[in-house]
């Protein structure tokens, strides 16, 4: 009993100890000078863009319907961040609706295995899990969207080349590819059209562009055109050697994930077997998992499995997951 009162203080103290740490780098990291001029171009295309300067220009983003909460939401740290994931995903939702859907989800999950009799050590961080599927959703959509955006990026790249050769002007090929693009490329080119049209600089637009879709292959085209605008040079001769490097990049992607399909589908049964297993257990014979909840070796076993699993996962992860 006392070797378990030490363990226990010692890692309350280690608890407390690196929250202390991580409140100290939240706030030196929310009050940095770096942190300020990325929370400045976040405002510009925020709902905070009240009072920046051009930003009358640009569509607001509302965090909520309601005044009273669009307040409260505008006071909570990095909120923008999340606004601009959310608006990175092409989902419709605002902060406030997500974080509904965050607290509707915690609170089913909580009422349904409050119901099956769940016991609290394990029902706590499936809630909090459960809490936190909403963000891999918005993850998910972020992801297939900056994924459909590279597959129409080269064609889009060939179009804008094409139209320079004719004899258009860049804004001009802009307008075209959001024209005859399909979305969500074309809704982000015409949005960078837009603020050209109404005033606002190139390299301005360009950057707002590349802050709105964090794609490699787009900053790539961004600074390549800004280099180029300072430079000089055959800008379409450049835009067709982007797109061809764009495509083998695509084509050497998708080699890679071909390859590596068999690791991805084992690590996800690897993961999840033990809890369709453990939940299957659960629903047929409740009592026999009960020793493993209120014995303390029982406990320190989960303890123990739950954190080789997630080194597990890690080192999965790092197996299957190629950059290129």
């Amino acid at each position: 009993m006392d070797y378990l009162y030490y363990v226990f203080a010692i890692l309350t103290f280690i608890a407390v100890v690196l929250l202390i740490e991580g409140l100290y780098l939240a706030w030196n990291t929310s009050r940095g000078p770096e942190a300020e001029r990325v929370a400045r171009r976040l405002r510009i295309m925020s709902a905070g863009a009240h009072g920046e300067t051009g930003s009358s220009m640009i569509k607001k983003r509302l965090l909520s319907d309601t005044p009273s909460l669009q307040r409260l939401l505008l006071s909570v740290p990095r909120v923008h961040a999340l606004d601009r994931l959310l608006e990175q995903s092409g989902l419709s939702w605002s902060v406030a609706s997500f974080a509904g859907v965050m607290v509707a989800t915690a609170g089913a999950a909580f009422l349904l295995l409050s119901y099956f009799g769940v016991p609290w050590m394990l029902r706590l961080p499936l809630v909090a899990g459960a809490a936190l599927l909403p963000l891999l959703v918005v993850l998910r959509a972020k992801a297939k969207r900056l994924q459909r955006i590279e597959q129409q990026l080269p064609d889009a790249l060939d179009l804008m080349a094409r139209a320079l050769r004719a004899g258009h002007a860049f804004p001009t090929a802009l307008k075209m590819v959001g024209d005859e693009m399909n979305a969500p490329l074309a809704v982000e080119f015409r949005a960078t059209f837009d603020e050209v049209n109404f005033g606002i600089a190139m390299q301005d637009a360009l950057m707002n562009l590349a802050t709105r879709v964090p794609s490699t292959d787009l900053r790539y085209f961004v600074i390549a055109v800004l280099i180029q605008r300072e430079t000089g040079g055959n800008l379409a001769e450049l835009l067709d050697s982007i797109s061809r490097i764009i495509r083998e990049r695509i084509k050497l992607l998708g080699q890679v994930r071909v390859l590596s399909a068999e690791g991805r589908l084992s690590a996800w049964i690897l993961s999840l077997l033990p809890f369709g297993a453990a939940a299957m257990i659960q629903l047929t014979n409740p009592q026999f998992l009960e020793m493993l909840f209120v014995d303390p070796g029982g406990r320190k076993m989960l303890v123990g499995a739950l954190l080789l699993m997630v080194c597990g996962v890690f080192v999965m992860r790092n197996i299957i997951r190629i950059r290129v």
